[in-house]
């Protein structure tokens, strides 16, 4: 994942949310581009590395304050798909339904997002 913003994340999210109202599936394009860049937002709105996000096929980013993470499988995970990704990122999905959902899958004392969704400076529902 980029240190820094990902060209043209903004304007992605714009699309997809617009194609997702419309009834619509985005462009694989822009639904990959608008998850990287929800991804990295997370990271910069929680940094750390106590927590692995992993969005297959498009992002897997680290975040959140706590104990570093280092070699094999971290001890605290959060994975989910794309569309649901930017459901949550969005606010256009709440945390607690997307788990009992099975949507997200979140392994680990520090796995809970909640307090970070939905990210700060992006369209909401």
């Amino acid at each position: 994942m980029p240190n820094k913003p990902v060209p043209g994340g903004a304007a992605a999210v714009d699309r997809v949310l617009s194609a997702f109202d419309a009834g619509q599936r985005p462009p694989r394009a822009d639904l990959a581009t608008a998850v990287r860049h929800l991804a990295w937002l997370l990271a910069q709105d929680a940094p750390g590395r106590s927590v692995e996000l992993r969005v297959p096929p498009y992002a897997a980013v680290q975040c959140v304050a706590g104990p570093r993470h280092t070699r094999g499988t971290p001890p605290n995970v959060v994975e989910t798909d794309p569309v649901c990704w930017v459901l949550l990122a969005t606010g256009r999905l709440a945390w607690a339904e997307a788990v009992r959902d099975g949507r997200v899958r979140a392994a680990g004392n520090r796995a809970d997002l909640a307090a970070y969704l939905p990210l700060a400076g992006v369209p909401r529902a």
